[in-house]
């Protein structure tokens, strides 16, 4: 059985399950096709969708003569169906596609994460005990990485926090346009995937009924809340991707809970020019001249 793999900067245990099927010795196939090639085939295949969407059922769609592929899981918001259920949705709405094989995006709860490896272990390679040795061999890569909040000031700039789903920023055929964008405004931006990701969810833990809220939702209210917090950050730069309302609706629902002004941005792929930018950078720009230095509010925090 050939086995494909989508590769993703945005899914942090791709290097865990490529380990794990090669020792296996289940035989892995990544997409023929660039990223921006694969974009493509998904936008011409389902155009309304958004583009992350798009993107993965591009990568599928360049799979060549495979079995099954993993299908990383997104972090589900409310209301939006495809995070919730991306592995079942795609083969209902584009016939052909190999078996889709959803698998976790991290490896925070071990047990939880090796149970589920071990199944798609033994399914796949028909090895039970092949599937005990190999899930000790590549343990170490189910650790997270430790991570450290990024710097939050950069002389002469004006800090903003980017908040967006990690399968449309991470991405850079999707997002590449918007650093540069925000750049040339002589703004600082930290995205909120470079925020360590345990301490979003500690700090997710004062949403009201915090267990109720889905993964994706308060993995994006975390990150916000953190940075929104910090001095520094002048304002909050809400990204969704294009065609997606879910999303748009759960920044809203992030921005109503915090106090620092707040700008909401639609992304498509290739986007690279944003006209609402330069006023919203000119609002934080003088905003900020009446400020502290932010070294003296990050003491204080």
């Amino acid at each position: 059985m050939k086995v494909g793999l989508l590769n993703s900067p945005a899914a942090p245990l791709s290097p865990y399950w490529a380990a794990y099927l090669k020792e296996l010795g289940v035989p892995t196939q990544t997409p023929a096709l660039s990223d921006a090639e694969a974009l493509a085939l998904g936008a011409q295949s389902l155009p309304a969708e958004s583009p992350a969407v798009q993107l993965v059922l591009g990568r599928i769609l360049a799979l060549e003569r495979v079995d099954a592929a993993l299908l990383t899981e997104w972090p589900a918001v409310a209301g939006d169906a495809w995070s919730e259920a991306l592995s079942e949705l795609l083969p209902r709405r584009i016939s052909g596609l190999p078996t889709l094989i959803a698998v976790p995006e991290r490896g925070g709860d071990l047990d939880a994460l090796e149970a589920q490896a071990a199944g798609v272990g033994v399914r796949l390679s028909q090895n039970p005990g092949g599937v005990r040795l190999a899930l000790e061999r590549v343990r170490p890569l189910a650790q997270p990485a430790r991570a450290d909040l990024p710097a939050l000031s950069r002389a002469s700039r004006t800090t903003v926090a980017v908040i967006g789903p990690r399968p449309l920023l991470q991405e850079p055929v999707l997002a590449s346009g918007l650093r540069p964008a925000l750049e040339a405004l002589d703004l600082h931006p930290v995205f909120s995937y470079e925020v360590p990701y345990a301490d979003a969810l500690r700090r997710a833990e004062r949403l009201e009924d915090a267990h109720k809220v889905p993964a994706g939702e308060r993995e994006l209210f975390g990150a916000a809340s953190l940075l929104a917090g910090k001095g520094a950050v002048a304002g909050l730069v809400l990204v969704a991707p294009a065609r997606d309302g879910a999303t748009q609706d759960a920044l809203s629902r992030v921005a109503g809970r915090l106090h620092k002004p707040a700008l909401h941005l639609t992304l498509d792929a290739g986007q690279e020019e944003w006209p609402e930018l330069d006023t919203f950078a000119a609002r934080l720009t003088q905003g900020a001249t009446g400020r502290r230095p932010a070294s003296t509010q990050e003491s204080s925090e």
